[in-house]
């Protein structure tokens, strides 16, 4: 049989956009380039396997439904979002984070926070359009920035894909009109 890769998902790099694979490596996704995927025969063949929790591999490799949105099982699930950031359950974290502006498109801004170490990668992931950094701090200085730029700007800290997909279409179609939109 063939090298089999797993997929671990789509990552952004200062490149553009990657594959990541199981154990690290990294693939560019090259415009244009045909990407397919095969399913594996085997005991797994088919079958969804839980990616685990916080940088850890699933202790019991529970299956995932296929029509499952998450890559988590349960258990995996609760257990990441109790150690998440973006619930407020890590108001300790001692890395830095940054607060932006992110703009997608007219009229659709939003502000937000991201670890200091992820870089634009956050940014890119949301697709906005462009973005600027405001800050640097402590996570809960870094929240409390956030909420008082959301609070004082009015716009949200969140913005569902469908609006950024929405607003994409209306995008104006010179760099003149971008910079008086933006």
């Amino acid at each position: 049989m063939a090298q089999a890769w797993k997929c671990a998902g789509l990552r952004w790099a200062a490149e553009g956009p990657v594959l990541s694979w199981v154990g690290g490596r990294r693939s560019a996704l090259v415009r244009g380039k045909r990407v397919a995927f095969g399913v594996a025969e085997g005991p797994e063949g088919g079958v969804r396997i839980c990616v685990g929790a916080r940088g850890h591999a699933c202790p019991v490799r529970a299956g995932v439904p296929g029509r499952s949105t998450g890559a988590r099982c349960e258990e995996c699930a609760r257990l990441d979002r109790a150690h998440s950031v973006a619930a407020d359950t890590m108001a300790d974290d001692p890395r830095p984070y940054r607060v932006y502006l992110a703009w997608f498109g007219p009229g659709l801004v939003k502000v937000g926070i991201t670890a200091y170490e992820r870089g634009a990668a956050r940014l890119l992931e949301q697709g906005a359009v462009c973005f600027s950094w405001l800050g640097c701090g402590p996570l809960m200085a870094a929240r409390r920035t956030e909420e008082l730029l959301r609070a004082a700007l009015g716009v949200p800290d969140r913005v569902p894909y469908a609006h950024k997909r929405a607003v994409r279409d209306a995008l104006p179609g010179s760099a003149a009109e971008r910079a008086a939109e933006i």
